[in-house]
């Protein structure tokens, strides 16, 4: 699993994966040739031919994985005319391990951390798997603790989601699937909820909070659903084909979270010194422009489809920011500053 790529802060990317031929889905490179060192090591005498047919790949497969042990990893493998196999013609007590250098160990174990986000979800445990199996071949090579780095680097962020599992596994499996659901869902300002039946796309996760991007077919729009907020998915058993021109990138092309709008509203703040300084260090949207200001501050350009998330964001500044267009969002920030005044007053 990988990351989407140019989201920006778009988190997953969930598609179906095309037809592989069967040999793709057989055992990978290197458990492959593990067996086949074991047979080795206890002279079995493994050959191509029986090997190719009990791990379910061909014979060429088979030669490539002998000549890569006997090439790159320097194994003494030669063929055995009196017993129609290969063998070792030279004692191997373990099979070699992959070297790599600290810095790429420390690579690793950042992107451990940062994949700690899909806890509680299906992936924790093929993640988990994955480099349980990459530390344990690294052993023989590397001399490091992972405690060590454990104390070193960490990953931290407020207000994570709270998925269910089981809504989690339906909604994923009916995005690699293509598979119709219905569910019920109840919007923010909505006091009940409603069923919905819908065309499953993506499932992304923006800013620790997981959203499935759908085809509503009652509505025929294109439609964001949060996670937290959808009860009872079902699969209807119906299938469809994802349209070819589906973008998430373009989706969001215009949305600084997940809100999105068909104009696109130039949004220009001033921020002072102290702000300005945290603001330059992030890329906060893809259309964003900085011009410097005397005495350290800036202004922030963007060009957004919605006023609703760019609010929220700009109120979280205090009294760093000013909203200088447009106007509409300037008016907005005015009035929920006063009732904010107005509820903090003393009595």
């Amino acid at each position: 699993m990988q990351p989407s790529r140019g989201l920006g802060r778009q988190g997953l990317l969930l598609r179906e994966t095309p037809p592989r031929r069967r040999e793709q889905f057989s055992r990978p490179p290197l458990a492959r040739m593990l067996q086949l060192h074991t047979l080795l090591q206890a002279r079995k005498f493994p050959n191509c031919q029986k090997l190719a047919r009990d791990l379910e790949v061909s014979s060429k497969t088979i030669q490539r994985d002998i000549e890569f042990m006997r090439s790159q990893l320097g194994l003494p493998i030669e063929y055995d005319q009196l017993h129609f196999g290969f063998v070792y013609t030279q004692p191997v007590t373990s099979f070699p391990a992959i070297e790599v250098t600290e810095a790429e160990i420390v690579a690793l174990f950042v992107a451990q951390k940062a994949l700690q986000q899909y806890r509680g979800t299906p992936f924790e445990v093929p993640l988990r798997t994955a480099f349980q199996k990459i530390g344990h071949g690294l052993r023989d090579k590397v001399t490091f603790q992972w405690s060590d780095f454990d104390a070193a680097i960490s990953f931290r962020s407020a207000g994570q989601s709270v998925n269910d599992l089981e809504t989690f596994e339906i909604l994923s499996r009916a995005v690699l699937r293509s598979e119709e659901l219905t569910f019920a869902y109840r919007k923010l300002r909505s006091a009940r909820a409603e069923t919905r039946r819908v065309r499953p796309y993506h499932l992304g996760c923006v800013d620790n909070q997981w959203y499935l991007f759908a085809f509503d077919l009652d509505r025929e729009q294109l439609r964001t659903f949060a996670l937290p907020r959808i009860r009872q998915p079902r699969r209807t058993g119906a299938r469809f084909r994802r349209p070819a021109d589906f973008s998430i990138t373009k989706f969001l092309d215009s949305s600084f979270g997940v809100f999105r709008g068909e104009g696109r509203i130039l949004i220009r703040l001033r921020f002072q010194p102290f702000a300005a300084q945290l603001v330059r260090e992030r890329v906060w949207h893809q259309s964003q422009k900085i011009r410097e200001l005397r005495g350290g501050g800036l202004e922030l350009q963007l060009r957004l489809g919605s006023l609703e998330e760019i609010e929220r964001w700009v109120l979280s500044w205090g009294e760093e920011v000013e909203v200088l267009a447009p106007a509409a969002l300037r008016r907005r920030v005015a009035e929920v500053g006063e009732k904010i005044r107005a509820a903090h007053a003393e009595k």
